[in-house]
């Protein structure tokens, strides 16, 4: 194992610190909490406030969605672990403005269980809370059973809309409505080159050939739905784009939003070329794309690879895709 750390057990711990230390003017722990960060900015009252929170390993995932127009705060676990109940409760105190609290998060076991003791705990203090878990992984579960797939990198396209939906003091009955109807029209494919080592195990999460990708994998190593020797990027896309069009499905005429997303370690070339052949082959399938994200926006630490993001679009979902949002992470202006 070569990584830049001190010891594992303090890996994320010292990240977040590092995080707070550089971007102060952005993101506060709460009660000097690694494990709970909040926006810095006032609250403001009457606003429907969004927690999400997962494991570490997967920046910008989670934390990096905490900001304007986007979630209001996290809960940080330890690598691939999910976070306790307790500092959930914690963040959704610190954000809560009257109007209720959303939990956004991606539907993993560990996540669900203490999420739901959160809002236990929450509704005991009179705070309102709802619930949307994204599933946007469809090699995860089968189509027809996409209430048990997994959440990956329409998680982003979640906190974007959500939040501007909650920045425009939509109730959280809306809120939650709009952050579903996203999900439920967003569909994800990844395909992995290499795994990566979580620094407390010290070990590949996974093993795969040198001359292998196995499309489907999860973001934690689960199983996919491929193994096969690599091929060319074109090939690769063609199979990826072919399965998630042919999912929800999307059609002719659809408009949608498109996410090239790396794992961690995938040169930025390597994503745009996945870029050129995926706007060709909805072009040929009369799907026009609004607005194109390419870049490292939910990744697995040094995991080699890259997965493709579709939501489809409708007047609504668009004008608030659109809507300017801000974090040290993630940036919207126009």
């Amino acid at each position: 194992m070569k990584k830049l750390i001190n010891r594992p057990e303090d890996f994320a711990r010292e990240t977040v610190e590092g995080i707070v230390l550089a971007h102060p003017e952005s993101l506060r722990m709460v009660n000097n909490n690694h494990h709970c960060l909040v926006r810095a900015d006032e609250k403001r009252a009457g606003k429907v406030a969004i927690a999400t929170g997962g494991g570490s390993g997967h920046l910008p995932v989670f934390l990096g969605y905490v900001g304007f127009g986007l979630a209001d705060g996290v809960t940080v676990g330890n690598v691939f672990a999910s976070p306790s109940a307790e500092a959930m409760h914690e963040v959704d105190k610190a954000i809560h403005a009257g109007a209720g609290v959303l939990h956004l998060y991606g539907r993993y076991g560990g996540d669900i269980m203490n999420f739901g003791m959160a809002r236990d705990l929450d509704e005991m203090e009179g705070i309102e809370v709802t619930e949307v878990l994204v599933s946007d992984d469809l090699a995860s579960a089968p189509r027809g059973k996409e209430d048990k797939r997994r959440g990956v990198a329409g998680l982003v396209f979640a906190y974007k809309v959500a939040g501007a939906a909650a920045e425009n003091m939509l109730s959280l009955a809306e809120v939650t409505r709009i952050a579903q109807k996203t999900v439920d029209n967003t569909r994800t494919l990844g395909v992995a080159l290499t795994p990566c080592i979580v620094p407390e195990a010290g070990k590949a999460t996974f093993s795969i050939g040198e001359d292998e990708m196995e499309i489907g994998m999860g973001i934690h190593g689960e199983p996919g739905i491929e193994r096969s020797k690599l091929k060319p990027v074109d090939a690769v896309v063609t199979t990826m784009i072919n399965r998630i069009v042919e999912d929800l499905p999307y059609q002719a005429g659809d408009r949608v939003a498109i996410l090239v997303n790396g794992l961690g370690s995938t040169p930025k070339e390597e994503l745009y070329l996945a870029y050129r052949k995926a706007h060709s082959l909805l072009q040929d399938k009369g799907i026009s794309i609004h607005r194109k994200y390419i870049g490292e926006y939910a990744t697995s630490l040094e995991m080699a690879g890259m997965s493709i993001s579709l939501l489809k679009l409708d007047d609504e979902l668009q004008n608030l895709l659109d809507a300017p949002c801000y974090s040290p992470f993630f940036a919207q202006f126009r």
